[in-house]
């Protein structure tokens, strides 16, 4: 089992590197959560909960708030980019950007900052990357929602070192055409699904996608085909087609009125909702986000994308997203992270935490 030792562990740079090396695909996370846990069960001041692949460490000072740092252990499948590699003030890899780099910070601040400001939560988990009812998080919100109980939580997802407020909510669904098989030699015996699927892509092709202002903070929308199939042999008229179709939708939206867009959108065809999660607004009106916010620099912009911040507003909770990673190298195969980048959101989370920044 890989051993992240007190050096690795009081040195951001080194903890992201260390995390990064660890292989943690989605549903593959025991490797990298063992070795997270032994780390966190040396500092002797959290107490920690662990539900499989997620775990929860806290202080208990007896403060009169508490604040939440969460990242997700997993990565999407690796392609041709692990382990990490340096040159110069970057570091290449899977994970360096979304999440590690975040993650790390997480577990740096837990390993460094026992007395801080206020009490803290430190949430590490699993299936992030993948469908929504596999996600750590979201099963512990529903399992043990008082382990995630807090007043704020900041997600150290990728964010360039910016506060990225809300989030968009997204929703998948299978667009499905009908027909009847036929041997294709006879082909006007039958109805060919595909072909019929032409005018679900020409509605995707035409679509204008909103922009919209919600509390200062301005989210684009998105609706895409992203698979597609159908299809019986070589010699048979096909009698089914389906397109899937992933919508982005503003915080303005919940998942039920994005639901009814998307049915709109696609009237006269058979419409099933696959998978869903919800948009998050801003919430920078909160005095515990607009504290952060000028701790971390005073800027802030919309998240473009979805992330658990939608959890914790789920459960009352305000939260942010902010990280060193770039959003825009998320998932992609020369994934990286600016070393400078990480240590001036390591420097500026520990003033928020110890009170520095005041």
């Amino acid at each position: 089992m890989t051993v992240l030792s007190e050096a690795v562990l009081a040195d951001p740079i080194a903890l992201t590197r260390a995390l990064c090396d660890i292989p943690s695909v989605s549903g593959d996370e025991k490797a990298i959560c063992d070795a997270v846990e032994q780390a966190l069960e040396r500092l002797g001041h959290l107490t920690i909960q662990r539900e499989g692949n997620t775990l929860v460490a806290r202080t208990d000072l007896g403060r009169d708030r508490r604040v939440m740092l969460a990242g997700h252990l997993d990565t999407v499948p690796v392609n041709d980019n692990f382990p990490t590699r340096d040159d110069g003030d970057v570091m290449w890899g899977l994970g360096t950007s979304d999440m590690k780099s975040g993650t790390a910070l997480a577990l740096w601040i837990a390993a460094t900052v026992p007395d801080p400001r206020f009490d803290l939560s430190f949430a590490f988990y699993d299936c992030e990357e993948i469908e929504s009812d596999r996600n750590g998080l979201n099963k512990l919100s529903k399992s043990r929602p008082e382990w995630l109980a807090a007043d704020f939580a900041i997600l150290l997802e990728p964010t360039y070192g910016l506060v990225e407020a809300g989030c968009q909510g997204t929703m998948r669904a299978r667009v499905t055409t009908h027909g009847k098989r036929a041997h294709s030699a006879r082909s006007w015996k039958g109805e060919n699904a595909i072909h019929k699927v032409a005018p679900v892509l020409e509605r995707l092709g035409a679509y204008e996608a909103r922009v919209v202002d919600v509390e200062g903070c301005t989210y684009r929308e998105g609706l895409n085909a992203v698979r597609i199939g159908g299809g019986v042999a070589g010699n048979v008229i096909p009698d089914e087609c389906w397109v899937e179709v992933n919508f982005r939708f503003a915080p303005d939206l919940d998942e039920k009125a994005a639901e009814t867009h998307v049915r709109e959108v696609f009237d006269g065809y058979d419409v099933e909702v696959t998978d869903s999660a919800p948009s998050c607004r801003p919430g920078l009106d909160r005095p515990e986000a607009a504290e952060f916010v000028a701790a971390a620099g005073g800027e802030f912009a919309a998240k473009l994308g979805w992330t658990d911040v939608a959890r914790f507003a789920t459960l009352g909770i305000p939260a942010v997203n902010f990280g060193p990673g770039d959003p825009n190298l998320a998932h992609k195969q020369d994934e990286r992270v600016e070393l400078p980048r990480i240590t001036a959101c390591a420097e500026a989370l520990r003033a928020y935490v110890t009170g520095a920044h005041r």
